[in-house]
């Protein structure tokens, strides 16, 4: 009989309970293999115009590459493994084309187009480049640009700088370092003309300004940080050698610095008491010599030669000499009653003894330090749980204040102060955390969700495999020994109990047994002789 015979044979409910076993271990299976294979989806695009999504939408559908809306729509997914090529195509379609438009303006350009026109064209392309530029940075979602350049003007008390403002929409999660910021922030003042970065503002999207200010004391971001890791820097160092002494938790310390961050240069020119001539340098000399003659008696010639001769002569008058006894005269007398004089002046300047000083005072140079140190009490304990407190002795008081005074090498000329105080920390008794039990983990009950719906499922496929399908099979496959529904009438006419009757796979195999007996009963007796053995 075949198993198509058998199958039909059944009873209707053995059938109907089977068709529907094997319905839902095929569904289930189905399902299992379906689940397991259901790719993971990943971000295409984020943030896309509405234009860009229906269009990206369109696209996908023609390529054939499923895709699902996140969550608000806020994002297209496609599976995982094709995240990268679909990119690619996309990108070669030119999609996707961005709402912020760049310098592609440009090419929309119509003709007759006013001046302003053109120069609002032309700044609403330089917004959206430099707004494309900042969404490059690994941490920005989003950016936007503001522009204000006023009008140039011919007049130069007119003229005014631009300035800028960006609105950065950052990732979940992700933050700007101030080397970012300070890179947007150059990028932009850069990237117009007469644009000075400190009228640059950036703002993220919670209206947290990004751009560095200065501080209530007027310092620079640079300089307060200096200040700080300046202050920071000298409490490790008092408590670097204060903590082997009293322990990590006993020691307080804080360290504030005067810090001068002026520039200044000074030039001074100091002069000396003048020096022995021995011991100075002679920088000038001069001497002047004159000498004169006088004649005792009648005075010399006088009055202009040739004047006598150029006045009128009276009767009266002396001829005057001739010129060679006037000359021999005037000589002799000359020689006898000449008396002479000299006279001769020296005058020598000496180097003056100058020292010029030009002095230029550092950027950042410590004024002043103020150390505040506070030291914890020993803490006594009486074995039945009460506690109290014993100051330092002055011995150990001073030797903390010398260490402290050599960590921060403190200077009396320099107006440092330090202060060492020893008094009873207020420590709160922290809690012991709560352990939570293994069961109430909120991870293990995850984990146990998780694992028990796998076993459950796991557990389920095999029953119907097992349970229900295996056991009505078998049935069907192999038929059993099975006895006559009605009554079997004999040869002889009469009505006897239902006759035994054997299947035919039964009735084969006794046949080749009987064959195999006829063959060779050496095995027969064999397997006889162990039947009997083993019953024994």
């Amino acid at each position: 009989m075949s198993a198509t015979q058998r199958l039909l044979q059944l009873p209707a409910r053995q059938l109907i309970g089977l068709a529907v076993a094997i319905a839902a271990c095929i569904a289930l299976i189905s399902g299992t293999w379906m689940w397991s294979q259901t790719p993971d989806y990943r971000v295409l695009y984020s943030n896309l115009a509405d234009r860009d999504g229906g269009t990206i939408v369109q696209a996908l559908n023609q390529m054939n590459v499923p895709y699902k809306f996140s969550d608000g729509g806020g994002a297209i997914l496609v599976p995982s493994n094709v995240v990268y090529d679909t990119r690619l195509k996309l990108a070669s379609q030119g999609l996707p084309k961005g709402g912020t438009a760049g310098f592609e303006l440009m090419d929309q350009q119509k003709f007759g187009a006013t001046q302003f026109q053109e120069q609002v064209n032309y700044q609403r392309g330089l917004e959206g480049e430099l707004a494309k530029t900042i969404q490059s940075v690994a941490s920005v979602q989003s950016a936007r640009v503001h522009l204000a350049i006023p009008k140039s003007s011919v007049f130069l008390r007119d003229q005014q700088k631009p300035s800028a403002s960006v609105l950065v929409d950052l990732y979940p999660g992700k933050m700007l370092d101030r080397g970012q910021v300070n890179g947007i922030l150059h990028l932009v003042s850069s990237s117009v003309p007469e644009l000075a970065a400190q009228n640059v503002s950036i703002v993220d999207q919670n209206g947290n300004l990004l751009t560095p200010q200065s501080g209530a004391d007027g310092l620079d971001p640079g300089q307060l940080a200096y200040l700080q890791e300046l202050e920071q820097s000298y409490t490790r160092r008092v408590l670097a050698i204060l903590e082997p002494i009293t322990g990590s938790a006993n020691v307080r310390a804080q360290v504030t610095a005067d810090i001068d961050f002026s520039q200044t240069e000074q030039t001074a020119e100091i002069y000396k008491p003048n020096a022995t001539p021995a011991e100075s340098a002679i920088r000038s000399q001069q001497t002047s010599e004159a000498s004169t003659a006088t004649t005792n008696g009648a005075a010399g010639p006088g009055g202009v030669p040739g004047a006598a001769s150029n006045l009128p002569q009276s009767a009266n008058a002396t001829p005057p000499a001739a010129p060679g006894a006037a000359l021999a005269t005037g000589a002799s007398a000359t020689t006898a009653n000449q008396n002479s004089s000299s006279h001769k002046e020296t005058t020598v300047n000496y180097e003056v003894d100058k020292t010029v000083q030009m002095k230029r005072s550092p950027v950042g140079m410590l004024k002043r330090l103020s150390v505040a140190i506070v030291v914890n009490q020993h803490k006594i304990s009486d074995g039945k749980g009460k506690t109290s407190f014993e100051p330092l002795e002055k011995a150990q008081l001073d030797q903390i204040t010398a260490l402290a005074r050599e960590a921060v090498g403190f200077s009396q000329e320099r107006g440092d102060t330090l202060n060492v105080v020893n008094a009873a920390f207020n420590q709160q008794e922290v809690e012991a955390p709560i352990e939570v039990a293994v069961w109430k983990d909120p991870d293990n009950i995850a984990f146990a969700k998780e694992t028990g719906k796998n076993l459950l499922l796991g557990a389920l496929v095999l029953y119907l495999l097992f349970g229900v399908l295996k056991p009505a099979l078998k049935k069907l496959l192999q038929e059993p020994m099975q006895h006559a529904d009605q009554a079997v009438i004999a040869d002889d006419g009469e009505e006897h109990a239902p006759a035994l009757t054997l299947s035919p796979a039964y009735a084969e195999n006794l046949q080749l047994v009987k064959q195999i007996a006829r063959d060779d009963p050496k095995v027969v007796a064999n397997v006889v002789k162990g039947w009997v053995k083993s019953n024994g």
